[in-house]
Formats: structure tokens, sequence, C-alpha cells
């Protein structure tokens, strides 16, 4: 028995790793198509800021220790073309062609940059890959700052302002979506824009870039969105889904017996909608590799879904997200409603930090939808508070009644996640 991974970053080592758990004598390749394997991507906009010093602090392992340590055979540099699965194959840029038994395809995503004429030049650079961030690095560290454009309003674009400001770049962000974070909230959209503006961010937004040559800027960074990889699954028949990745059971398995699909280049099921869903999001990967390996070794295992939980820094400010926002709620077709507050993180006598917090509930059964946070300290506690009540699908009359911890030095004696439930429940 022979299992082929085509994939080895989130996904692809974590379905390897797992099914080298459940099936000791079990013949393991993982395909990359790059150099570099296992190395954390949501630390590239951090290698490139100097906060991580070398790419090497990026690489939790090499192939060399899966190859001695887990008996896993990690091929770099290793370009699948075609899948032949009536023959169970294959096909590589080398000619080699490569039998399995079982298959996980965890071929990720790339930089959406169709319709933009000039992506390739000299001075425009992306952060999505380890050689493209150290790229940019070394350029910010030799050269003088200057005008740089930002296109993309989503997490790496944020992150990516949030790097050139500290090179002392003047920044213009550009998106042709009117909202930020793909969230379509007008009202965090405004609140962004006013912290943006304080670190003197232009922004342009509703209006797409069509050409770099138009820009005025002597930096380009592209964060232009993803696109899942799902060019070698097509070909072969495997069947896309509604948001165009690649369709999978709850098992990650495929339209094809035998063939798994996991991380950015599949769907997964949101426990809000109840519908398939593309959000690419390390941790997903990491969650949906696990399944696929464990099933591809013979086991049942089950992948329960995504509510969509993220966090991101803006220059300095922590934004957190989960489940849906007001206007995504009413795009599926829920009558909900939200509160957006404002308060403190702290006590303010123990200089408590301004926080914001939004969140939304359905008016009929009072189930909640999704929240948004924003703040310097505790998002990340909160926001995973309100994940856990999604993942359960908790009403707001139980949500309130939560005991949530209380001191000085760290939260207020009414959470501002309370004081939010509080003024939706009025409005419910």
């Amino acid at each position: 028995m022979r299992l082929v991974v085509i994939g080895a970053v989130a996904a692809g080592l974590s379905a390897a790793t797992r099914a080298r758990r459940l099936d000791p004598n079990l013949d393991i390749v993982v395909l990359e198509k790059g150099d570099t394997v296992s190395y954390g991507a949501c630390g590239l906009p951090y290698l490139v800021q100097d906060k991580v010093r070398h790419l090497e602090d990026l690489v939790v392992y090499t192939p060399a220790y899966f190859q001695k340590e887990r008996n896993i055979e990690v091929r770099t540099n290793s370009e699948v073309l075609e899948m032949e699965h009536p023959r169970r194959r294959v096909r590589l840029a080398s000619g080699e062609f490569l039998q399995y038994s079982k298959l996980i395809i965890a071929t990720g995503a790339r930089p959406d940059v169709s319709g933009l004429a000039g992506a390739d030049q000299p001075h425009v650079f992306s952060l999505n890959s380890p050689a493209a961030a150290v790229r940019l690095k070394h350029h910010l560290m030799r050269a003088k700052p200057g005008r740089a454009s930002v296109i993309g309003g989503g997490y790496i674009g944020l992150e990516a302002v949030e790097v050139l400001r500290t090179y002392g770049w003047r920044v213009t962000l550009l998106s042709g979506n009117a909202n930020l974070l793909q969230r379509d909230e007008p009202e965090l959209t405004r609140r962004l824009l006013s912290h943006l503006d304080r670190f003197r961010v232009d922004t342009v937004l509703g209006q797409r870039v069509r050409q770099i040559d138009g820009l005025p800027a002597d930096l380009v960074i592209l964060a232009t969105g993803l696109k899942p990889n799902v060019e070698l699954a097509e070909q072969a028949g495997i069947e896309l889904g509604r948001t165009g990745a690649i369709r999978v059971s709850d098992r990650m398995e495929t339209s094809f017996g035998g063939v798994y699909a996991a991380g950015d280049c599949a769907e997964a099921m949101h426990r809000v909608t109840g519908r398939p869903a593309w959000i690419p999001l390390g941790t997903t990967a990491n969650k949906m590799g696990r399944v696929a390996g464990a099933c591809a070794a013979g086991a049942r295992e089950r992948f329960a879904g995504i509510v969509g939980t993220s966090i991101v820094r803006v220059c300095g400010l922590g934004v957190a997200c989960t489940g849906l926002s007001l206007s995504q709620a009413k795009r599926e077709g829920l009558h909900a409603a939200a509160a957006w507050v404002k308060t403190r993180d702290r006590a303010a006598y123990f200089q408590g930090r301004p926080t914001e917090v939004e969140l939304v509930a359905e008016r009929s059964t009072g189930r909640l939808l999704g929240a948004t946070i924003l703040g310097e300290h505790g998002m990340e506690g909160r926001i995973n508070v309100v994940a856990t009540a999604l993942q359960t699908q908790m009403r707001l009359d139980d949500f309130l009644q939560l005991d949530l911890a209380y001191a000085p030095p760290f939260a207020p004696v009414w959470d501002p996640l309370l004081i939010a439930a509080q003024q939706l429940q009025k409005q419910l």
C-alpha cells in the first residue's frame, strides 16, 4: 500500500504524519513542487518585518527529519503534472510515473493576479512564498523609503501595510472591494480606515487595479487574494464545489474513491450556514489534513467543519473575526441583527484600552451568528469564546449567562462580550 501526498506544507504534512501514526507499514511519499517544506506561511510578513530574523526560524521540519524520524519520504522540487486515477498513478515533471493506492491532494492556493497587467515587473513583490518574502525583505533593507502601493484589502494586504510603515514607506492601500477583510462590513471598514489614517496610510477602495504601470509607486506589493490550486484535480475529472475549490465529504474524500483533498484547495462545511465554504486558513488546513490522512490510512474520522475564525494585526490594532458579519448573514438569507459596542478591555484604573465588539444573532431564534472584535489586548481570548459558542450553536440567552473571568489587570467586571450581548438582546 502506498499513499502519495501532493503538497508538503500544512495540510499535506499533517495528513502524512497522521497516516503514519495509524499505519506504521504504509509506504508514504510526499511530493512538493517547491524547495521548502513544513514552514509557517503566516509568519512570512514578520520575517520581512525582521521580527523573525531568519527563514530557517519558520521551518518546522526538514525532509531529512521526516525520512529519519517518521519514515516518510518527502521529495522537494517534484511537481506533479498529471493524475491518472484509472491507472492509480501521477506523472511528475521529471517524466517519472509514481503509483499510488491512496492519494491526498494538498496543492494549496496561490495569488489571484488575473486581469492585472505588469505584475511581473522588478518593483512588484508578493508575500505568497518563502522566496518571495526573502526577496522583499532584502529589497526593503537596502532601498531608500519612498512611495509604495499595496493591492488588496485582505489579511495579507493589511499586514503588508504594517511591514512597509515599519520601514518608513508612504503607503497607499488599493482594493477593488468596497470593504476590508472580506467581511462585507461597512462599520468595520470605517473603523479600520480611521485607524489607518492615523498612520498616514492612504486608501482607495471599490476601484479595481488593472495595470501596475498606472500606479505612482516605487514599490508594489500584490495581495490580491487567493484562488485554490485545483487545476490538477479538475483535469483528472474530480468535481469542484460551489466555491470553485474541490468538493469533499466530511471525511475529506473527493468524487474519486480513494482520493482525498485537504487544505486551501478544498471546501469545508461552514457550521453557521450549513453550506460549503472556502476560507483558506492554516488552522483549517492542518485539521483537514489530519482527517484526510486518517481516512486514507483506513480510519473513519470526520471533519466537523469551520466557523471561519481569524485574527490579524493592523498597525498595532488587533482585528478578530468569526462566523458571519451582519451583511454576510443577510446575504445567506438569515434574518439577523447586530450590535456594536465600544468599551474597555480592563478596568479604567488599570490603564484599560478601548475595545470594540460586534455581535450578530438570528432574530427568530437568538442563535449567535458571528462576531468582530477590535482592540490591543485580549481579542484572541474573546474571539475564541464566540467561536466556541458558534460551534455549539449557542443562543444569546445562554451566552449572556457565561461565567467569564474578572480581575482588574485582565478584564472588567462586565466583559466586553457580555456588554455587546446585552445591547444585542435589546434589539431582539
